[in-house]
């Protein structure tokens, strides 16, 4: 499955996150796994829709995993390790007062992915990959 990413389209923000979602549902995939892989989903729609001009995201769905591809074109991230770190945030004001922004999208999806990476060029773009290992024993 892959989707298109438009920077600033609040309005279709999170269709892709949702579509995997269902496709996930479908399979019958596991609910932890279908509730991490949708956070992952979420979190890196939503940061090409706040950071990027344009991007895609990208699931390819496996019975054993979910892999999650986000690939954007944008200013890149200038210090990955410290956008790792909780609440901080190069979104805008006029994107925080709207909720987003708030510097929580890159821990989230580390703490919800099985293995993630991050890649990153100033004035290029970011690709972030990352996979979501199904559970299949119900812990």
């Amino acid at each position: 499955m892959e989707f298109s990413v438009c920077g600033m389209d609040f309005n279709r923000a999170g269709e892709a996150a949702a579509q995997i979602k269902k496709a996930l549902q479908l399979v019958g995939m596991h609910m932890d796994t279908m509730r991490r892989a949708v956070i992952v989903a979420y979190e890196a729609e939503l940061n090409i829709v706040i950071h990027a001009r344009q991007g895609r995201l990208v699931a390819h769905i496996h019975p054993d995993r979910v892999e999650l591809e986000a690939i954007d074109e944008g200013p890149g991230i200038p210090d990955i390790p410290r956008a790792m770190q909780e609440g901080y945030s190069t979104a805008p004001a006029h994107i925080r007062k709207m909720g987003f922004g708030a510097g929580m999208g890159l821990p989230n999806i580390k703490k919800s992915a099985s293995q993630m990476r991050l890649t990153s060029e100033i004035n290029v773009g970011t690709r972030l990959t990352a996979t979501i290992i199904n559970q299949t024993s119900g812990d």
